[in-house]
């Protein structure tokens, strides 16, 4: 099997992210997974419009994060994800989050989504030719 396709976006905190300790608030980090998973998917052909088409969607059913160290305002950072495997409804999706200064990692998630069918709310079954674009 060949190494997942991951994807990058550049993000710089504001002062809105800070939290009452002076660093990146968690939900922020929680923020960033979500964006970099629709960007990633959005790259790949399949936005909004493409997954009503299917009839289906994606939704979270579990967020794993690990906080490694802390980012400060205005820290350039790098927010990479890619999916890490698949079942017949489902994905686990993996994001790191790195401080472009000097690489280190900030925090570490893993987010298993599934995959839903939007007239019923049930989950149903990942089509080939979405689990291919990744």
């Amino acid at each position: 099997m060949s190494a997942p396709d991951r994807h990058s976006i550049a993000v710089v905190p504001v002062p809105d992210d800070i939290d009452e300790l002076d660093h990146v608030s968690n939900l922020v980090y929680l923020r960033w997974v979500l964006a970099v998973a629709r960007a990633h998917s959005d790259a790949r052909g399949f936005d909004g419009a493409a997954y009503r088409e299917l009839g289906a969607t994606w939704v979270v059913r579990r967020h794993e994060i690990d906080y490694v160290r802390s980012a400060k305002l205005g820290t350039a950072i790098t927010v990479t994800t890619w999916v890490e495997s698949w079942k017949r409804v489902s994905c686990v999706r993996c994001t790191e989050i790195v401080a472009n200064d000097d690489g280190l990692v900030l925090a570490k998630a893993a987010t298993t989504w599934a995959f839903v069918d939007l007239a019923t709310g049930r989950p149903t079954r990942v089509p080939e030719s979405l689990q291919s674009r990744f």
